[in-house]
């Protein structure tokens, strides 16, 4: 039997940039936090998202996940990553936080944070994020505050490879 050489389609994130786009990032939200999590829909659609940035993640033509940045008093909250369940595990989600993370460097916040559902803590953590504070609830879900350790994500931006200058020692 001859396998298909026929890659999937490449994930591309993008910042929202029209009503049809954010429709489709809180069709996703829907999606993932009400339906799925049970969050209340009069929660999950707030004021905020009137005055964040928006991204959405797609996988060829279709949308597949979507975070926001909203800036509170020079620090950047991000917030809002939903992934479909059928792309989640595929590096979709953290796309889309890198792709948060640096809109937010260009925003100059002083901070980054965010809420974490406790459950996805580790996601957070392998992308340098550092939990602070107790454990709370939030839309009946645990999470806790985390915020980004300042580190360069790998794909944010690209540097030239460090040359090791030989030493003393190294020669026998």
């Amino acid at each position: 039997m001859k396998m298909s050489s026929k890659k999937p389609p490449r994930v591309t994130v993008k910042r929202v940039s029209s009503e049809a786009e954010l429709a489709r990032a809180y069709a996703i939200r829907i999606r993932v936090f009400v339906k799925e999590q049970g969050v209340p829909r009069a929660i999950e659609l707030d004021d905020d998202d009137r005055r964040a940035t928006h991204f959405l993640a797609t996988c060829g033509a279709r949308s597949v996940g979507t975070a926001r940045v909203v800036l509170h008093h020079g620090a950047a909250k991000i917030g809002r990553m939903a992934v479909l369940k059928s792309y989640r595990y595929k590096g979709v989600g953290a796309k889309l936080l890198g792709r948060a993370i640096a809109a937010a460097q260009r925003m100059k916040a002083r901070k980054i944070y965010l809420h974490a559902q406790v459950a996805v803590g580790g996601f957070y953590q392998r992308m340098n994020f550092r939990g602070i504070g107790p454990v709370f609830d939030e839309a009946g879900i645990a999470h806790r505050k985390m915020i980004w350790r300042g580190r360069r994500l790998a794909g944010l931006r690209r540097s030239k490879p460090s040359v090791r200058k030989p030493h003393s020692s190294d020669a026998q």
